[in-house]
Formats: structure tokens, sequence, C-alpha cells
């Protein structure tokens, strides 16, 4: 198994659920204890050893781009992958920027959550094509999303169901066939799992999804208090 050494950061959202935060600053480089969303990904994905990181943008995406540079500073080198102000939804921003991401399993982490995972434990196995990380179900989801067998990745018609913690990892393969454009992850999610080669792991640390003005409040007060 070879190392991972691509990853993305999700970070071409609008974030209108944290307006006004966001009418002026795209939502990853909202700040928490003084370093922003997306530099706690970066960090971590650069201390799993990961050399080069592809960050996809759309709504004020040349903030991101003038912020983080192209990632020096933290040993990596980042690529911005480019959409229009809309965006084109998980899998097709990641179909996008797949030329971008080699030839080998990629890590995708949205740039909107928090966590303290190991980005070096998160490895697919050959027999699957993607792997999700679940977490335990926040008070904003309360029937989670997926459900686990084994190692194997289960419908949201299985039990128990946990969250899926936007942190992943994909064989560029897992996304073959599907067209260019506007595409949300559900569909390829619910063949991949029909199919048998999606794989999952539970974890159950520090995750949040950042997706209010509240929770980011929430966040800086236990990394600050």
């Amino acid at each position: 198994m070879n190392p991972v050494t691509h990853a993305m950061i999700l970070a071409a959202g609008r974030g209108t659920r944290m307006r006004e935060l966001t009418d002026h600053c795209p939502k990853p480089l909202l700040e928490v204890a003084g370093k922003s969303l997306i530099e706690y990904h970066i960090q971590a994905l650069a201390k799993a050893g990961i050399q080069h990181i592809v960050i996809n943008t759309a709504y004020l995406g040349h903030m991101l781009e003038a912020a983080l540079g192209d990632g020096s500073r933290w040993g990596v080198n980042i690529q911005y992958s480019h959409e229009q102000e809309l965006g084109l939804e998980t899998a097709g921003g990641i179909i996008n920027a797949l030329p971008l991401l080699g030839e080998e399993p990629f890590i995708v982490v949205n740039g909107d959550v928090w966590s303290d995972y190991d980005f070096a434990q998160l490895k697919l196995g050959d027999e699957h094509l993607a792997k999700l990380v679940l977490v335990n179900n926040p008070e904003h989801n309360p029937k989670g999303d997926f459900a686990i067998d084994a190692d194997k990745l289960l419908s949201m018609f299985s039990l128990p169901r946990y969250t899926f913690s936007g942190i992943s990892i994909y064989h560029p393969d897992f996304f073959e066939g599907l067209p260019n454009g506007f595409l949300a992850l559900r569909e390829p999610l619910r063949q991949g799992i029909q199919k048998g080669c999606i794989s999952a792991e539970y974890y159950s640390g520090d995750w949040q999804d950042i997706g209010t003005p509240e929770r980011l409040a929430e966040l800086e007060q236990q990394l600050t208090g």
C-alpha cells in the first residue's frame, strides 16, 4: 500500500447559515483561536505526510488563494481548482479536480469541519474504492447518515446510523464514468454501497461541524477557555 500524498479540502461552499460572517469572507477562512478553520486542516494534513493539497474555490475564492498562497509556509504544495460562483457540489468539485489529484487514493475533507482526527491513519484497502469516516450524531443530525457492518458502509436504511464526518478517502476510479458538472456526492455513494466498494470507520474523537455562528463561538470557547 503506497503512502497517501494527495488531499483535497472542499472550500467552495457559500456558507449561507453563517451569514453575516460569510458575507465578506469564505467560511473556511473564519478564525478560531487565532487560526482559520482551513489552516487547521492544512497543518494536520502536512503532519500526516501529505505533500500535495488541492483546494476547490467558488464563492470569494480569490480570498482563499490570497490568504493561503502556494502552501510553502506549511511545507506543502497547494493548488486551486476554480469553479463558477455557485460551485459544482461535492462530487462535481472532486471530479473537476481529479487532474490535480494524481492516480493513487487521495483524502478529502470538508473545509468547514473541525476535528482532531489523525489523517495518517486514513488508508484505503485494495478491495475498496472509497472509505468514509463516521462519527456520533450531533444534535443537528440526530438520525445520522450511514451504518457500518464490520468495515462496510451501509445505507441510510440500516441501523444504527452515524454521521458522515466529511472526512474520506477515494481512489480516482470511484468517480470513473461520472459526468462533469454539478453533482452531489449522494448518488455516487448510493451506487458504491450497492456495489460493496465503500468501507467505513467509526471515529469517537473530537469532531464538530462548524455550520452556524453559535458552533463557531462554542469551538472558540473550547480552544481558548
